[in-house]
């Protein structure tokens, strides 16, 4: 059963009452426990003061020691309890008779309660003691004269009713507070709520969980390296394939989060995409003899870089990718320039039939079929390799159609070899320089190209020249970066993919050229024969 999944602002608004609750239900109980008794002490103080104050008075002493009861002291006891507001003051002499009290009735009664015996001792104290007013909290002053014999004493009642009555109403106003506090608290709950899922884009902590899932799961499925790293240049996510890409190139650490950029993969540059905050799209980088395509984003939020990232993908396998689109590409050109060729001749052997020049038709056939057999058997008594011969003859087709003089020579015989992929690099290397050079003409008239091949002690040697215009001086230094050509855009791809198949056969690559009698590029490669081939 799937379980129930609260809203965000639900459970922020609950944790917080919970918090604010318990929180406030300590601090009542604290408060209230430490409120009471200072409560209770203040009112203790003040009635031991009025206590001392009557004790000390001429008018009670004065009285007390005439021993007779006139009134005065019931006078001045009844103002000192107005005055102070508590609950009686009364006088008595050493008998405990009472010579004050709120009743006047009760003067010169015994004094009732029990505890004002230690008082007629000499001992002043505080007591609870219940008498004719009710409970009451009592503070006891012995009352001496001017020899210093104690004459009586004075005893001075709160009740315990406005005690309990102090203690309530500080219990309700903390209790208000609390409550205020709690609205408080919901109101800033709602609100800190509110703004947490603003810069979380309105998701809910379960939609955020399930995207953060599907980018993960995203991320390790693709086969480009992923890594990704903070405003602090700390990874905060690297992919399967990235940690496959290292792994080649000898890196090995098994769970870089959290480690610095510069500390798992020093040339990462991902730093310096922090700092500029640009994108580095398409860039080669060499990671510890391994080469990769790179590329390089900043990630920013509400206008501030906030982190990096980086996708990459190992270089042998693009350029396997490229390398299989421009055989394929360099194939059909070989095709489309036979089938066009082909194509013509059929429309002169049309045109022929038509006029009934029949004589003129099996000649004309004859020149084809000792032509082609003359230029195919040339090239494949030379050239071993089915594949490699058959597209130099659609080159040759393809060379005729641009009006170019397409000459093919072979010093020695050109065995098969043994790497098929070895054969597909050669196509891309010949085809790609043959391109170039039957692009290079900027006349109609004389227009030549030869390519010479040869093979010795394990070499294979291929030289194609042309006298076309030549390599202008200043492209000379860029010409094998890609995407450089002077032949418009989208172009400048041919001499970067050449120079990327002589390093991947480990061969060598010059080129000659002085801007004005053409260009002659010549490259040597190891080359291993198939096994079967003498």
């Amino acid at each position: 059963m799937k379980q129930p999944r609260y809203k965000l602002s639900t459970i922020i608004i609950f944790f917080v009452l919970l918090v604010v609750f318990f929180s406030l239900l300590i601090t009542d109980l604290l408060i209230t426990e430490n409120t009471s008794d200072e409560i209770r002490g203040q009112l203790e103080e003040k009635a031991l003061i009025i206590s001392r104050t009557v004790a000390e008075s001429q008018i009670v002493q004065q009285e007390l020691e005439s021993e007779e009861i006139q009134g005065t002291i019931q006078d001045y006891a009844m103002s000192i309890q107005e005055a102070s507001d508590v609950l009686f003051v009364v006088v008595m002499n050493m008998e405990g008779i009472r010579q004050s009290h709120p009743d006047p009735g009760r003067i010169g009664q015994a004094f009732v309660g029990g505890d004002e015996k230690r008082v007629l001792n000499g001992e002043e104290y505080i007591s609870i003691s219940e008498g004719t007013l009710g409970h009451s909290v009592r503070a006891f002053t012995p009352i001496y004269g001017r020899d210093g014999e104690q004459m009586g004493a004075v005893a001075t009642g709160l009740s315990l009713d406005a005690v309990e009555a102090a203690l309530e109403k500080n219990h309700q106003n903390i209790l208000i507070g609390s409550l205020i506090g709690s609205l408080v608290g919901v109101i800033g709950a709602f609100l800190l709520a509110r703004y947490i899922k603003k810069s979380l884009f309105g998701l809910e902590p379960a939609a955020i969980a399930k995207i953060y899932e599907e980018r993960n799961r995203m991320f390790h499925s693709v086969r480009e390296g992923v890594i990704a790293v903070d405003e602090e240049a700390r990874i905060t996510f690297i992919n399967h394939s990235a940690k496959e890409i290292f792994q080649k190139a000898g890196i090995y650490e098994k769970e870089p989060v959290g480690l610095a950029i510069a500390e798992y993969l020093p040339d990462s540059k991902l730093d310096r995409v922090l700092q500029t905050g640009e994108a580095e799209v398409d860039e080669e980088q060499n990671i510890q003899g391994s080469s990769i395509i790179v590329n390089r984003v900043p990630l920013i939020v509400n206008g501030a870089v906030v982190g990096a990232i980086s996708t990459f993908r190992d270089k042998t396998e693009v350029n396997r990718l490229a390398e299989q689109l421009t055989g394929v590409r360099l194939y059909a050109e070989s095709l489309r320039a036979q089938s066009h060729e082909f194509k013509n001749k059929l429309h002169v052997l049309l045109g022929m039939i038509e006029m009934k020049s029949y004589q003129e038709v099996h000649t004309y056939i004859k020149q084809l079929v000792d032509h082609q057999v003359r230029e195919t058997t040339s090239l494949t008594d030379k050239i071993k390799d089915p594949a490699l011969a058959g597209f130099m003859i659609g080159k040759r087709s393809y060379a005729r159609e641009q009006q170019v003089d397409l000459t093919v020579q072979c010093e020695t015989i050109i065995p098969p070899a043994k790497d098929p992929n070895v054969t597909h690099e050669l196509i891309t290397i010949i085809g790609n320089l043959v391109n170039n050079a039957i692009e290079s003409f900027h006349t109609e008239e004389g227009k030549k190209v030869s390519v010479d091949l040869s093979y010795v002690d394990d070499l294979l040697s291929m030289d194609i020249s042309d006298n076309g215009s030549g390599i202008e001086e200043r492209f000379k230094e860029e010409m094998f970066r890609k995407g450089v050509s002077t032949k418009g855009d989208n172009r400048g791809y041919g001499l970067h993919l050449v120079k990327t198949s002589v390093e991947a056969l480990e061969g060598s690559l010059e080129i000659e050229s002085n801007g004005q009698n053409g260009t002659s590029v010549s490259v040597i490669i190891p080359f291993e024969l198939k096994e079967d081939v003498e």
